[in-house]
């Protein structure tokens, strides 16, 4: 691969890190911008959302035709990881989690009828959204052939009961991907259905409290009570709900990657600039060698990050799966971001542990990234069964026709 980006590319990077300096990086200091659960405060989101949406930098990840940049995979690498130098970064750009893969598969899957309805509300910033997909025991959670919410169908509408948990953004949510099992066929037993916050039979149980600062709408318990469905809101036809979380769930376990790479380098910044400042017993802190080499590892193991997240992201732009280059991205960057907050607070010292810089917010965000979206140890299974189906073509070279 190339990794030379385009000049439109690096356009938008270079004014998304210019926004994020002028516009969001100073809230982050004043208490005042922050909402009850350690979130930039929705009133203030909108205020900074819709200067981005005036300068251009709204939707990157969406084709023009649904109201965004057409960036592709690689170019969102290089702005993701722009926006997310802050905190507050991606929802100022619409670019967040669930939202951002919400709209990814809509635009992919939906009719124009369910883009009307369910994408362009999303894409516009007037509603958020949520993707209902995992359970609790003995329910689907990285395995989605083991969901257990069930929709009957009853002439033109589904009738669906059943429970989720950990449903990121839920409590904010008025558009939800549902996804639930209409048969017991291994392959085609699931169905993807597009709900309303409005409509009756389900509900929120309660907003799971955890230990890290949290998305806006929580991450919720639902229980289903008979909602109904009717057969228009089906996301691309009975049957083809696992279609519908590979979609989802593959790209955006990559557009995780490059959010967090760009926190990972923020915590190096921090770091960099307090052992530039800090001396003990006459030597900075900079110039001892166990803090270069802390550093040093570290930059280290971001450029693997970004090595990994680039190639899986340009093997989505050529048409590939990347399944295999997604799996690596997601366990080295998820645990590159621990590291690097980790590093960093260790080299602040009491200054890094306290809530004097945004590193703690960091850290206790960053212990979560080795969970969602597929643990470690279930992406290192994944890759384990593509070595034993490829033996030593699983790093086979692509090889120009």
């Amino acid at each position: 691969m190339d990794f030379t980006v385009s000049p439109r590319i690096e356009d938008f990077r270079r004014r998304i890190a210019g926004f994020v300096d002028a516009h969001i990086l100073p809230l982050e200091s004043d208490p005042a911008s922050y909402d009850a659960h350690q979130n930039i405060r929705l009133d203030l989101a909108r205020q900074v959302q819709a200067r981005a949406r005036a300068e251009g930098l709204w939707n990157l990840q969406l084709p023009p035709e649904h109201g965004g940049q057409g960036l592709g995979r690689v170019g969102m690498a290089v702005c993701y990881e722009a926006m997310n130098r802050s905190i507050f970064g991606p929802v100022c750009f619409n670019s967040a989690a669930p939202d951002d893969g919400n709209m990814m598969v809509l635009a992919a899957a939906g009719t124009p009828e369910q883009q009307a309805r369910w994408l362009v509300p999303i894409a516009s910033g007037a509603v958020r959204s949520a993707f209902a997909m995992t359970e609790p025991a003995p329910g689907g959670g990285s395995d989605p052939g083991m969901i257990g919410t069930r929709a009957e169908k009853r002439g033109d509408r589904y009738v669906i009961h059943g429970r989720k948990w950990f449903i990121t953004g839920a409590g904010e949510a008025a558009h939800f991907i549902l996804v639930a099992r209409t048969s017991d066929d291994p392959r085609h037993g699931l169905t993807a259905f597009l709900h309303h916050r409005d409509d009756p039979g389900w509900k929120i149980e309660r907003r799971i409290p955890i230990m890290g600062p949290e998305e806006h709408g929580g991450h919720c318990e639902i229980t289903y009570d008979g909602l109904e469905v009717p057969a228009e809101n089906v996301l691309m036809g009975e049957g083809r709900g696992l279609k519908i979380t590979q979609m989802r769930l593959g790209p955006a376990r990559l557009t995780h990657c490059m959010r967090w790479l760009g926190l990972a380098k923020r915590c190096v910044e921090i770091a960099r600039d307090y052992a530039e400042r800090r001396e003990g017993f006459g030597v900075r802190l900079a110039d001892r060698e166990s803090i270069q080499l802390m550093l040093g590892n570290l930059a280290m193991q971001i450029e693997i990050g970004r090595m990994l997240t680039m190639k899986a992201a340009w093997e989505l732009d050529r048409g590939g799966y990347a399944k295999k280059e997604v799996s690596m991205a997601k366990v080295q960057v998820a645990n590159v971001l621990h590291l690097a907050a980790d590093t960093a607070i260790q080299i602040n010292g009491a200054r890094g542990y306290s809530g004097d810089t945004v590193l703690e917010w960091i850290y206790r965000y960053a212990r979560q990234a080795r969970l969602v979206d597929g643990a470690d140890e279930v992406h290192k299974m994944v890759l384990n069964r593509h070595l034993a189906a490829e033996g030593g073509d699983f790093w086979q070279w692509p090889v120009a026709e």
